[in-house]
């Protein structure tokens, strides 16, 4: 069974930072990619996050469905772009170098081509770290680092019990597919894309039941415990910020800092080699 955004225990540096301040650094790592279009520190956050990713010991196999469902978006949102915007690019930069055309007013230029190098080069900066978030971030402890920076603690563990549920919807998922299929239910891709969106149904219907069924298991066994009867908890996971935690945030910090840096240099979200 493929895992999707479930936690891997590997024995990493990334692992022994606290969920807090990796959520404060996934925050600022992802403002710092979304608030600028410098190809140049574009280009850097991505072979930082390559970086990270062996740092953390997490494969690109452990994670290769998503980054498969990214790369689609990824391709999709740019053809719509330039479907619906194709001088868009030459709107930004001010400048327009025609390669070739095609017909009417899609015409490629040196513009809108570097425009969606950097569209490809803002997934591949924040995907990743996102990824290796939700990876390297076990739930019970990102509960009680959020209850510690000052989170109510119910919805602390409220945000740790949908991380931990995620998992556990994929693995019933596959056992009712599994349970189906053998009384005769196709899903695989023999069948017709139609007819499989058609028996995904005798999949979802069950899956939906049972979903709501642990649901209201998990709130009277959290009602029986008086849980949110006092204003405070302990957490058997509970951790104090290291040093490590301390100065990836300011390194991602720094990497804020220098992203609006840019925006005053180059006057603008976007930086323009076609200027001058």
């Amino acid at each position: 069974m493929t895992n999707l955004f479930n936690y891997i225990d590997r024995p990493s540096p990334i692992h022994k930072m606290t969920g807090a301040s990796k959520l404060v650094c996934l925050l600022l790592w992802s403002s710092a990619a979304m608030i600028t279009y410098d190809t140049r520190f574009l280009t850097v956050l991505p072979i930082l996050s390559l970086l990270l990713f062996i740092l953390s010991k997490i494969r690109l196999h452990d994670v290769r469905v998503v980054l498969g469902f990214t790369a689609i978006f990824m391709v999709l949102n740019n053809l719509l772009v330039f479907l619906f915007a194709p001088q868009h690019g030459v709107s930004i930069y001010g400048t327009r170098h025609v390669l070739f055309t095609i017909g009417g007013n899609y015409v490629i230029t040196q513009e809108q081509l570097f425009y969606h190098l950097n569209l490809i080069l803002k997934y591949f900066a924040t995907i990743p770290i996102v990824l290796l978030f939700v990876s390297t971030t076990n739930p019970s402890e990102f509960a009680a680092s959020l209850n510690r920076i000052g989170v109510k603690y119910s919805i602390a563990y409220a945000v740790a019990l949908a991380l931990r549920y995620i998992p556990d919807v994929q693995l019933e998922y596959h056992e009712i597919s599994q349970a189906q299929q053998a009384r005769g239910i196709e899903m695989s891709k023999k069948e017709n894309l139609v007819k499989r969106l058609k028996n995904a149904s005798a999949i979802l219907v069950p899956l939906i039941l049972s979903s709501m069924d642990r649901i209201e298991t998990i709130s009277n066994a959290m009602e029986l415990r008086c849980f949110g009867k006092h204003k405070k908890r302990t957490w058997y996971m509970g951790r104090k910020f290291s040093l490590l935690d301390i100065l990836s945030i300011v390194f991602c910090a720094c990497l804020l800092l220098l992203a609006l840096f840019l925006n005053h240099v180059n006057g603008g979200r976007f930086y323009n080699p076609f200027a001058g």
